[in-house]
This record gives structure tokens, sequence and C-alpha cells, in this order.
């Protein structure tokens, strides 16, 4: 489909406005630390003060997240649970490391619906013809059914979703370390309803989150203005978040692969921008993808690696915590 697209909207036309952007994709690439620093850091509130891992440690485990959830083929699962599998591998209790993802990844996409509405409205507020009104209309569309499905799953994360589907998993197939499992996910429940009660750190991660969305903005203003085609900041606020809207409605297609790239000439167009310039925003954040997640997942295989090695050596030296010591800070206590 991104073939397709390029193609339709003149290649030679799209490859020019990539080499207008040219050493632009440097800039452009650095400010994604922004909101990716604001989003580990909304994680990081979520996490035990006791065992809480130091920030940068923090951050280099939401960069290995997103970066096999950009990447690779994972509906955006895969990097939640190496998450896990890393900060527990770095002191936090495995229930906690676990819940902290679960109610992260709640938190974002709350966030996330709060941000493409608030696109929506700006959107409405500059215009209100038809094909405004109909962009507007499947969007609200999509996130209230979104919202819906994150509604049932916080109502059953308070109903012991994990313990629960444990316990049918043993029925299915009796075995001991599905019991083993069982009280693990039980611990996992109380772990995430005592997160969710505790307001202010929610509020603290909420806050962080939704100042990462909006600052996703600044991205896309910035490619505008390395094209030499610069918009209002507002403008760019609306094109990220209703751009942001169809990755969340397309979770499950392997980096919102020809989505995003068809949403963002579509809502171009509102914009009265072409075609190729609509297609080199997005082509932009798969060249940023790229940069930031080739060396991501290369510091995940470069982290198992060890971890696997020093299991295997003598008088114990394989601990949890030196695969990474060379990669990172302590946890704070």
């Amino acid at each position: 489909m991104v073939v397709y697209l390029i193609i339709d909207s003149g290649a030679a036309q799209v490859a020019h406005a990539m080499l207008v952007i040219g050493w632009g994709l440097i800039p452009i690439t650095l400010f994604h630390l922004i909101p990716f620093t604001l989003s580990a850091l909304s994680w990081r509130e979520l996490l035990p003060a006791a065992s809480r891992p130091h920030t940068v440690t923090v951050i280099w485990i939401q960069w290995i997240r997103e970066s096999i959830n950009s990447l690779l083929p994972v509906a955006s699962v895969g990097g939640d649970v190496a998450s896990m599998r890393l900060a527990h591998l770095r002191g936090v209790p495995g229930a906690q490391a676990a819940s902290s993802v679960i109610v992260d990844t709640t938190v974002g996409l709350v966030t996330q619906v709060i941000f493409v509405l608030s696109g929506v409205a700006l959107l409405l507020m500059r215009s209100t013809d038809r094909n405004s009104l109909l962009v507007a209309g499947t969007v609200l569309l999509a996130m209230g059914v979104l919202f819906v499905a994150i509604t049932a799953f916080v109502f059953l994360q308070h109903r012991g979703l994990f313990a629960g589907s444990a316990k049918f998993a043993r029925r299915l197939t009796p075995g001991k370390w599905l019991s083993t499992l069982a009280a693990s996910a039980s611990m996992i429940d109380d772990s995430v309803v005592a997160t969710y009660r505790n307001r202010s750190v929610m509020l603290r991660a909420s806050l962080l989150r939704l100042v990462g969305w909006a600052a996703g903005a600044g991205e896309v203003w910035l490619v505008m203005q390395s094209l030499g085609q610069p918009i209002g900041v507002v403008d760019a606020y609306i094109l990220e978040s209703l751009g942001s809207g169809v990755r969340a409605a397309t979770f499950m297609v392997p980096g919102a692969l020809g989505t995003l790239e068809a949403s963002y000439v579509l809502f171009g167009a509102m914009f009265g921008l072409p075609a190729d310039t609509a297609l080199a925003i997005s082509l932009s954040k798969r060249v940023r993808e790229l940069a930031l997640g080739v060396p991501g997942l290369l510091l995940w295989q470069y982290i198992e690696g060890r971890y696997r090695l020093r299991l295997g050596e003598p008088n114990g030296r394989g601990s949890r915590h030196t695969d990474v010591d060379n990669c990172s800070q302590p946890a704070e206590r």
C-alpha cells in the first residue's frame, strides 16, 4: 500500500520532498526524544517507589519497548512484554513490573483518546466543510469504539482479569505450573488495582503522557519547516492528533504500515497539502522509527545475550542485574 501511494502521488515528487528535507531529518529525529522521554517518565511514575529504577534505566527500557513495537510484527504487545522482563531484571518485583506496564498501556490509550478528541475539536473550530465533518465523524466513531474497549479493559482489570484467565487455563490444562501462574496472576491483579487507587501517581503519569502526545506535533511542524511549506502550530497539532488516532485504531497492523501514509494524504488535503508533501510527513516518521528503532533492537539483543551468557557462568555471577550493569545506573531506593 505504501508503494502504491508513493507511485500514485508521484514517486519523483515524493523523492524530491524527502531530498528537500535532507539533513533536516536529524533534528526531526532528535526532537522525538522529547515526547519519548515524557512517555518514559510517565511509566516510571507507575513503578513502585521502593524498587523504582533510575531514570536512565527506564529511558533505555522504554527505548527498547518502542523499538520492538514500531519495527516488529507484534501488534504493539511484544515491546510491553520485553519491558516487563527488563524492569524485573533491574530489581522490580515481577507482579509490579507487569502491572506497571499494563496500567501504563491503559494510561497511554486514555490520554491518546483525549489528544485525538482535542485535535478533532480544533479541526471543527477551523472548518466545518463537508470533508472536515466527514473526517471528524469517522474519527469520533473510531475513538468511541476504542473508548468502549478501554472501559471494558479497565473494568475487567478491577475484576481479576489475569487471575481469572489463569484459572480458566488451569481448568483446560491442569498442571502444577498453571497453579503457580494463577498465584502470580492474582498478585498482578492486586498490584494493578493498587496503582489505579493511587490518584496522585495516576494524575502525574497521565499529565506527562498527555504532554508527550501534544509535543509530538512539533515533529510535524519541523517537517513542514524543512519542506519550505510552514504551517501553524495548531494545524500541526491537528495533523498529529488525527494521525495518532489512525495509529491507535489500526494497532493490529504492524507499525500502521500503509494506513498511516493514507491518512496523512487524506488529512493533508484538508490543509491544502499536495499528496507528495503529506507522504513526506509520514515517511519522515518512518525514517525516524528506523533511525531510533534499529539501535534499540540491537541494544535489546545485546542485553539479552549478555544475560544468557552470564547465566551459564559459575559462582552465581548470572544475577538478574549483571546483564545491564554497563547500560544504566543502579535502582533508586
